[in-house]
């Protein structure tokens, strides 16, 4: 399972990039928790934590449907 997030993270890559940013896979529990960490214009951006959810979140749970959700360390 980790190898597909971590290729649906590298679907939503561009788009951070061009604003600056960028996410790092960290971990996917057992139970579909993914753990990440937003870098550059990311990690203190206001709105990283609607990109997480609206973004990172929707794009990785369709990818891999298994996943209950996604975290930032």
């Amino acid at each position: 399972m980790k190898e597909r997030v971590a290729a649906a993270l590298e679907k939503v890559k561009p788009a951070l990039k061009a604003d600056g940013g960028d996410v790092e896979l960290v971990d996917v529990t057992p139970d579909g928790v993914v753990k990440v960490v937003l870098k550059g214009a990311c990690g203190g951006c206001p709105m990283s934590q609607m990109t997480l959810k609206m973004g990172i979140e929707r794009v990785v749970k369709q990818e891999v449907p298994e996943v209950k959700e996604v975290v930032a360390l």
